[in-house]
């Protein structure tokens, strides 16, 4: 991302974005304009007074005056906003230019492009308007953010940018006074293959941890009222079930109507009930994955896929969460498929035992490495989950026995490592070693191995890593599927309508 204060001559290149799209951004500064200045007149048309104070003593007129400036002037500014603002694709960037005082050119490199979201809030929806964000590499936020455009356009766009970065040779289109521009990209086919029903979304929330909390808190104020015989307590409460109610509708809106497609240009997500997103992550661009289930979730058998990609970066606990999910909630079946997505070539032969071993297998199942039993005194209940198991593409890491997680590294994404021993670790010869990506809420991580297994594994996946990156193909991954002419065919994924049956559980 760079920043410029020059701004190049406009040619048939340059294109502006939707003339509503300073409205629709800044409408809320419109809306405490009228309201500052038309407050009072409002309130005495309810109380059934005159509509204006004849205290004012003359004055109404400046106050109006007043009014219908700073109206003007706010108008003008989105005016003024939107013509400064424009954007070019070409020479391997996208640029986009805006200011009309402090003048600025932000731009991305095709190539390093990491995923794009289409965002459409409430009011855009309306107007038929959506956001196209573009996810760059090392970027701590959105490199290039273009809000907004005409819904079908900004589609068109997300489609010949991930085309010029995965290497399609953009044809000659229609000519105009200062030349022929480039002509734009046909979207990509998709394959919609998983979706989460509304009532599975409903009930993982009632079934989360946040639930467990509210029930306990409930009953110790219920316990704390009848000692102290004052219902003052309940009072407190508010604040916090309104908080709570908050994230519950967060968490449904978010996760409503989600559904993951496969196509060339990569692996898209799509969600939200109020304001709505489609994601669209390119192959590869997935630095790490995590699987996870709470004890609740057990019951029904349901997971959480989280991913790392660089651009998003954040934790779970951010406004990031629902970017960095590729399954809120999915039952084994799901996870498969989810899978097969992120790693279409597993790297393995019995690919459904051995990540069915990951997810719920306990000891040496599959060919799990885990912590020794020597260790057991200070794992009681993890030693013989946690565990770790090399494929011919990408490192397993799993642990926990009842908040389960399994940690997915494509070799080629191993970034760094490093081991580490406390002094209790080093008493029973066990050591954890973490394996370093980009920001995100999967943090790879071994727990509790033997020190000369962990050792090996260090050196072992450094080789790996080394050999997947010499193998890595070019950053232009689109140009040889199409060559291919066919969607990714997902291996992971079981070939019947059936979820298979898990392993059954030791204790």
């Amino acid at each position: 991302m760079n920043s410029s204060p020059e701004q190049p001559a406009v040619d048939a290149g340059w294109h502006r974005v939707h003339p509503a799209s300073p409205f629709v951004r800044g409408w809320v500064a419109l809306v405490a304009v009228v309201v500052f200045f038309g407050r009072d007149i409002f309130e005495r048309a309810l109380q059934g007074r005159e509509l204006i104070d004849h205290g004012l003593n003359g004055r109404v007129l400046w106050l109006l005056a007043g009014g219908a400036a700073v109206l003007l002037v706010t108008v003008a500014g989105f005016i003024l906003s939107w013509y400064f603002t424009r954007y070019q694709l070409s020479e391997g960037y996208v640029r986009v230019n805006s200011g009309f005082i402090f003048k600025q050119q932000r731009q991305a490199r095709l190539d390093r492009v990491q995923a794009i979201d289409i965002v459409q809030p409430l009011l855009a929806r309306i107007f038929g308007l959506a956001e196209l964000k573009f996810e760059v590499a090392d970027a701590g936020e959105s490199a290039v953010s273009l809000a907004y455009l005409p819904l079908g356009e900004a589609k068109q766009l997300r489609a010949t940018i991930l085309g010029r970065a995965a290497g399609i040779a953009p044809g000659p289109g229609p000519a105009s006074e200062t030349g022929t521009e480039a002509a734009p990209l046909p979207e990509a086919p998709e394959h919609v293959v998983l979706s989460v029903p509304h009532g599975r979304l409903v009930g993982s929330l009632l079934l989360s941890e946040q639930s467990l909390f509210v029930v306990l808190g409930a009953i110790a104020s219920v316990v704390v009222s009848v000692l102290t015989e004052s219902g003052a307590v309940m009072l407190y409460l508010i604040p916090a079930m309104l908080g709570l109610a908050a994230a519950y509708w967060k968490s449904f809106n978010k996760g409503f109507n989600f559904t993951s497609a496969i196509s060339p240009d990569g692996i898209r997500l799509r969600y939200g009930l109020l304001d709505t997103q489609a994601q669209t992550v390119p192959p590869g661009r997935i630095q790490a994955l995590k699987v996870s289930q709470s004890p609740l979730w057990r019951i029904f058998g349901w997971y959480r896929i989280q991913v790392n990609v660089a651009g998003y970066g954040g934790s779970a606990g951010n406004e990031n969460a629902a970017r960095t999910t590729l399954l809120p909630v999915g039952t084994l079946n799901d996870v498969m498929l989810a899978l097969s997505l992120v790693l279409p070539d597993p790297g393995t032969a019995d690919p459904v035992r051995v990540f069915t071993a990951a997810l719920n297998g306990l000891d040496s199942d599959a060919g799990f490495t885990i912590t020794p039993r020597r260790a057991r005194l200070i794992a009681p209940l993890g030693w013989r989950r946690n565990g770790f198991l090399a494929t011919g593409t990408a490192l397993l890491l799993r642990s926990g026995r009842w908040w389960r997680q399994l940690v997915l590294v494509p070799h080629q994404r191993t970034q760094s490592m490093a081991l580490s021993q406390g002094p209790l670790a080093r008493r029973f010869g066990v050591a954890d070693l973490v394996l370093h990506t980009t920001a995100g809420p999967v943090v790879p991580r071994l727990i509790q191995a033997d020190v000369d297994e962990a050792v090996a594994l260090f050196d072992q996946q450094a080789a790996r890593a080394r050999e997947a990156r010499k193998r890595q193909t070019s950053e232009q991954w689109l140009a040889e599927i199409s060559r291919a002419g066919s969607l990714p065919v997902p291996a992971t994924a079981p070939v019947n309508d059936t979820p298979p049956q898990e392993e059954p559980h030791h204790g």
